[in-house]
């Protein structure tokens, strides 16, 4: 006799006969600058997270992963807007972006008020690392200060007595003269602040000329950089050492190509540096998108590797936010800088280097690791923060 299933016994029947639903899209919101003088950062680090993405398989702790990429277009006020839509429309489980300081500071509260993890690839300001961190914010660049205080130990130890500063006037460059003044002791020239627009760097290289500086220390990433170290080849001031952060970069070398050769910097990175993962980083970057990848396109590499160490530690799951935050706290992931590991603010502890641009064999520009400055630093923000 023929068996008639009830309407709960075919349900049943059926549930056993096909596999369990694979679990949604994991949405990830990437918040860059794109357009405008700094779109090379921006370009960077998004070809640097595609580029994870895509060595993990397309997958992000086995979640197939639904990427919604805005361009911030460096104006905070339409940041803010575009991550409501992220979060409102788009329904992001993760927010990996942004570029700028002052972008961060303005999306930094929609965001992680939604108890969305904010996955910083490159901006780390101090005002964040300090009594105002956040439990939904990680870094995997650095806090501001220490690369710039890396290079205010450089100057000292080569003794120069009599330094100028050049920096942008936002936060990001207020972080940077102050990290160089941490460590250099001897006297500031001048310190100055821009316009984030300012292209014509005339009156300013018409001071250092005046002031006869034995170094300068500049922040000016982007096109700012392009500008600025063109023009100071331009002014026949290139027998003044030139130390900066950000400035001559692989974002910029393109541009600035022999302009910038043997001008110094301080990272926390650089092509050369000789780990397994990152030579074959390196190789993979050219090979996919046929340029020199730099510090921006590792940390955004960097922050997809997080991102998969914590899913996969969760299964996959972003409803228990505790366990999600102890799985990123815990950065079970191999980083192309080598071992990592995060500061109680949640900021990585690490090396920084001294690099110096070169020209290689095949005609391209990067830069180079002349020497280490700091070993498994930790940045001195982190006493104040309450997390732990």
């Amino acid at each position: 006799m023929q068996r008639i299933l009830t309407p709960l016994a075919l349900v049943a029947a059926l549930a056993l006969s096909f596999p369990a639903q694979a679990q949604e899209k994991l949405k990830v919101g990437v918040v860059l600058s794109l357009s405008g003088p700094p779109a090379a950062l921006g370009k960077q680090a998004l070809d640097g997270f595609q580029l994870g993405l895509k060595a993990l398989g397309g997958k992000l702790g086995g979640r197939e992963v639904e990427t919604v990429v805005v361009d911030d277009e460096l104006k905070p006020d339409l940041a803010i807007t575009k991550v409501q839509a992220l979060i409102d429309r788009d329904k992001v489980d993760f927010v990996v972006g942004p570029i700028f300081s002052n972008v961060l500071a303005a999306i930094m509260k929609p965001v992680t008020d939604q108890k969305i993890f904010l996955v910083s690839p490159n901006a780390g300001p101090s005002s964040f690392a300090g009594k105002a961190c956040n439990p939904y914010f990680f870094v995997t660049s650095y806090e501001n200060d220490r690369i710039h205080a890396a290079s205010g130990t450089y100057a000292q130890e080569k003794g120069y007595k009599r330094v100028f500063l050049l920096a942008p006037n936002y936060q990001a460059g207020k972080d940077a003269i102050e990290g160089f003044k941490l460590t250099f002791k001897g006297e500031i020239v001048d310190e100055v602040y821009t316009p984030l627009t300012q292209l014509d760097f005339s009156a300013e290289l018409a001071k250092i000329a005046a002031a006869k500086p034995d170094a300068i220390y500049t922040f000016m990433p982007g096109g700012l950089g392009v500008n600025l170290v063109k023009q100071y080849r331009q002014a026949g001031l290139s027998d003044i050492p030139f130390i900066s952060a950000f400035t001559v970069d692989e974002s910029t070398l393109p541009a600035q190509q022999d302009a910038a050769v043997g001008f110094y910097g301080s990272s926390n990175w650089a092509p050369n540096l000789d780990t397994p993962q990152n030579k074959a980083f390196v190789a993979d970057f050219e090979k996919a998108y046929n340029y020199v990848p730099g510090s921006y396109a590792f940390e955004a590499y960097d922050a997809a590797l997080l991102i998969d160490s914590a899913l996969k530690a969760t299964g996959g799951k972003t409803d228990d936010k505790e366990a999600l935050r102890a799985a990123l706290k815990k950065a079970d992931f191999q980083s192309l800088r080598g071992s990592f590991k995060f500061n109680n603010n949640d900021y990585p502890i690490q090396n920084f280097y001294i690099t110096k641009v070169a020209k290689r064999p095949d005609g391209k520009y990067q830069t180079e690791i002349v020497q280490t400055v700091f070993k498994d630093d930790v940045d001195p923000h982190g006493k104040d923060c309450p997390l732990k």
